[in-house]
């Protein structure tokens, strides 16, 4: 069983991480945490705490190699969501994200995959898709494996919009977005959004989409 520890320099945990995980563990010092357990370490950063951040993320990669860390940021943005997975996070968000979202943050980076907030996730994937081209028949066969519904939902992820985006566009709950989501993950064998927009970074031209579609 993973076992999730809050890193904070104050050693308190916000309400929504209690929420969220109430079985979660607190510290201020890595000194506490046993290091042959298995653990998805959350560190909290803000903007005065540049240096201990660095200096954490520095002791995770030396003391607890292979275990996946999350930053929470008061105040989060690209420049900082770059450095930080350059240094090993799997994962980076508003510290103040609801819930349901840290679950859901949870899920993905336990089954391999990255996650970033709807905004940097779009900008990592514009960035991304100009690096990386798939020939349109690659892209065709990717979609040829979903469900209608799945295409659209599949096409509107890998532009980087939000479960709630995706909901309002086609007129279905976010909770069907993400059953979709799941779905097209696993046909596509791929771990995350930022994959899944790789897979999909050359859409079809619009006769060929028309025809996948249907």
């Amino acid at each position: 069983m993973m076992q999730d520890v809050f890193v904070c320099p104050n050693g308190m945990m916000l309400d929504n991480w209690k929420k969220a995980f109430p079985k979660a563990l607190v510290t201020a010092s890595l000194r506490t945490i046993p290091q042959n357990e298995p653990v998805l370490f959350w560190v909290h950063a803000n903007a005065n705490n540049k240096d201990w951040l660095d200096e954490t993320m520095a002791e995770l990669a030396q003391k607890f190699k292979g275990f996946k860390v999350v930053v929470l940021a008061n105040t989060p943005n690209q420049p900082d969501a770059l450095t930080v997975m350059s240094k090993g996070g799997v994962g980076y968000c508003h510290a103040y994200s609801a819930a349901s979202m840290l679950k859901e943050l949870r899920t993905v980076v336990l089954h391999g995959g990255i996650w970033l907030g709807p905004e940097l996730l779009q900008t990592l994937i514009g960035a991304t898709r100009k690096l990386v081209h798939n020939s349109s028949e690659r892209v065709t066969h990717a979609l040829s494996l979903l469900t209608t519904r799945e295409k659209q939902v599949a096409l509107e992820a890998a532009e980087g919009s939000s479960n709630k985006e995706i909901a309002r566009s086609l007129d279905i709950t976010e909770r069907t977005v993400k059953a979709h989501i799941s779905a097209i993950l696993e046909k596509l064998k791929v771990k995350d959004r930022l994959q899944l927009a790789l897979v999909l970074n050359e859409r079809p031209s619009e006769s060929q989409q028309k025809r996948v579609l249907h």
